[in-house]
């Protein structure tokens, strides 16, 4: 993607998977001419009796791996940025856990 030269908007926004279970998801789905700031990600295990593995990743880079326990909530705080046609995906093993993301989309087209 070229360095941004003109006029464009940023703008707050935010994703959210209720319930996912065993499946690669999108967080964000990247169109071209944007870049996405991610903010905050939070994922809750609401299956009181199994501990979780989640992921996070973007294209084939996995940024991320952790447990997580029955009822409990991981809170991730790191900025990163993903840019262009790429997605940032979320994955959690056999439970039932929902997934939160604060972002700020600059679109340049």
């Amino acid at each position: 993607m070229a360095i941004p030269s003109g006029s464009g908007t940023e703008v707050l926004k935010r994703t959210q998977v209720d319930g996912n279970s065993d499946a690669w998801t999108n967080l964000i789905t990247g169109v071209a001419n944007h870049i996405y700031t991610v903010l905050s990600i939070s994922a809750n295990n609401k299956d009181g009796g199994n501990v979780e593995t989640i992921y996070i990743r973007v294209g084939n880079v996995y940024l991320l791996s952790a447990s997580l326990g029955g009822l409990e909530t991981f809170v991730w705080n790191d900025k990163f940025v993903v840019s262009g046609a790429e997605n940032l995906q979320m994955y959690n093993t056999a439970g039932d856990v929902d997934w939160y993301c604060s972002y700020i989309d600059q679109d340049w087209t």
